[in-house]
């Protein structure tokens, strides 16, 4: 596989972790940037570059209920009934953080606007508030194409939770998520080279 070159222009979101390879393995650059909204409101956007169609990815993100056999610290992904008909996903994310076992759960309405973009929102849950997007864009270095994901949430922690402390576990949980949503993507493709 060719390195892709980084086409971001904004400095700000890259991070000297960025290059630290937590898989050993795998070549993925992930830029994250945290915007502080307000007090206690912060965005956080990670993106990386897949050499792989839109398709093939939009493809895992949408397999919302296999999220759990490859996304770090997702406990649980579930499709509900949605009143209207919609798409409506439960989640929960466990973890430890500083000796303690660490559970979030939240419910999301979710938006599909292939091939481009997923968003979300969440309608119950741990946090005051949390949405965000995954957007999906293509690109094309020579002969290779490729797919640029972002993913991007807006979070709004509860009182008892620092904010802090969910700032600085969401940034590195994107880097980890991006990371293995790369790899599956790899993983698929390599067992379905015609797509």
């Amino acid at each position: 596989m060719t390195k892709k070159q980084n086409t971001t222009d904004n400095p700000d979101l890259q991070s000297p972790s960025d290059d630290i390879n937590l898989e050993g393995d795998l070549p993925a650059k992930v830029e994250v940037k945290i915007e502080k909204i307000a007090e206690r409101q912060r965005q956080i956007s990670a993106k990386v570059q897949i050499p792989q169609s839109v398709e093939q990815i939009w493809r895992v993100l949408t397999d919302y209920e296999a999220l759990p056999d490859f996304i770090p610290n997702l406990a649980k992904s579930r499709l509900i009934e949605h009143p209207s008909g919609g798409i409506r996903l439960e989640q929960v994310g466990s973890q430890r953080l500083l000796n303690f076992n660490f559970c979030a759960r939240v419910v999301l309405d979710l938006e599909e606007y292939f091939p481009k973009e997923i968003n979300f929102r969440m309608i119950e849950g741990d946090f005051k508030g949390f949405s965000g997007s995954w957007c999906l864009e293509p690109y094309s270095l020579g002969e290779y194409i490729g797919t640029n994901l972002c993913y991007t949430i807006q979070v709004w922690p509860k009182l008892t939770m620092p904010v802090g402390i969910i700032e600085n576990r969401l940034s590195k949980d994107l880097r980890l998520n991006l990371r293995a949503i790369h790899q599956r993507v790899e993983e698929l493709a390599s067992k379905e080279p015609y797509l």
